[in-house]
């Protein structure tokens, strides 16, 4: 009797949409090739998880279109449409975004700086064969992991090399200059 009682709640759990699953990642887990698509960098900062890197293929849009098509979700604050308030689950909870822990928009300039972005996500219209970047925290540009790199390793000609930085050095500014 009691091995039937549990079937059935399980079948009705399931049924109701099932018990919240821990999301695994998913989607392309690297920066896309040449001008195939629009690369972004996710760094998570102090919510402790690792730093994503990967691609939204094609032309997207909008920096929203971008971290969608990188099968990033994203989630709004409550009562302030346009302001991102997690991505990919982080923070959790939403924390509503305070100066101190905020998600901050950046673009990845030509001389392979950061610059933060001047419009919102919703507006701007990111080239193929750039690279947005994404970081939580109190407004400093993304981290980027640096690229795992062999002796017999050689990029192709239509690999996207993202910015090495030197996380010893000062740390750069919302416009670039160094601290």
């Amino acid at each position: 009797m009691r091995r039937g009682l549990t079937g059935m709640f399980l079948t009705l759990v399931l049924a109701a949409g099932g018990v919240p699953a821990t999301a695994a990642p998913i989607g392309p887990a690297a920066a896309c090739r040449g001008t195939s698509g629009v690369s972004v960098v996710v760094d998570y900062g102090r919510a402790g998880r690792p730093i994503d890197v990967r691609c939204a293929p094609g032309d997207p849009a909008t920096g929203l279109a971008v971290l969608s098509g990188a099968n990033l979700p994203y989630t709004f604050v409550p009562n302030q449409p346009g302001l991102v308030c997690t991505i990919n689950g982080t923070p959790n909870p939403c924390n509503g975004a305070p100066p101190t822990a905020y998600w901050s928009y950046w673009h990845l300039r030509a001389d392979r700086t950061w610059e933060y972005s001047g419009r919102g996500a919703s507006s701007y219209n990111p080239a193929p064969g750039t690279t947005d970047g994404w970081a939580f925290g109190n407004g400093k540009p993304p981290r980027v992991p640096r690229p795992v790199t062999s002796a017999a390793s050689t990029p192709s000609a239509g690999d996207q090399e993202l910015p090495r930085v030197d996380m010893s050095g000062p740390a750069l500014s919302r416009h670039g200059e160094s601290s």
